[in-house]
């Protein structure tokens, strides 16, 4: 496995284009994903997509059930939220794109998303809360939106020192 470059900025051209769908469920694609994973273990991420690796494929990899005994990592290839509630919910927000800014965000608080594994079977989830959010940054990103375009008028975005590892004292996971 090798650890991938990280895109950053608000302006940065790949992250703010609209990603292709996979066409093929090979080796190569594979190899991408697992790469895709150590890049976001290494960076603490919960989520990554594949424009913040500097590829514009509707690709993106996440940490289902966060610090519980069943969490997993779950790639997610050409994903399409079929539903969203209409019932938000407000949570705070990182990126690996913009590093050391963070922000509340409101987001559905229960979707229904299809996708394919990496070996091209179809795929449904109905997801809650924060395993809801991740999904949904990270589809974000394949659509060419950051997390920051999310905000309402006036919100306020922390910033912290990069490479901290903790804030409020406890650890810096970022979407």
């Amino acid at each position: 496995m090798t650890k991938l470059k990280i895109e950053l900025g608000v302006d940065n051209p790949i992250l703010r284009a609209k990603s292709k769908p996979v066409k093929k469920f090979d080796a190569e694609l594979r190899k991408f994903v697992k790469d895709m994973k150590e890049t976001m273990f290494s960076a603490d991420g919960l989520g990554i997509a594949a424009p913040q690796v500097g590829k514009n494929i509707r690709a993106f990899i996440i940490v289902m059930d966060y610090n519980k005994k069943s969490e997993t990592n779950i790639p997610m290839i050409n994903p399409e939220i079929l539903e969203k509630s209409a019932e938000m919910e407000e949570g705070e927000e990182g990126c690996l794109s913009i590093p050391g800014q963070f922000a509340k965000v409101m987001r559905h608080k229960e979707i229904t998303v299809e996708f394919f594994n990496i070996d091209g079977v179809r795929q449904i989830l109905n997801l809650r809360g924060l395993n809801a959010r991740v999904v949904q940054h990270e589809n974000d990103h394949i659509d060419g939106i950051l997390f920051i375009d999310r905000l309402e008028a006036g919100a306020v975005i922390e910033k912290i020192e990069v490479g901290s590892k903790k804030r409020n004292g406890e650890e810096g996971k970022k979407i």
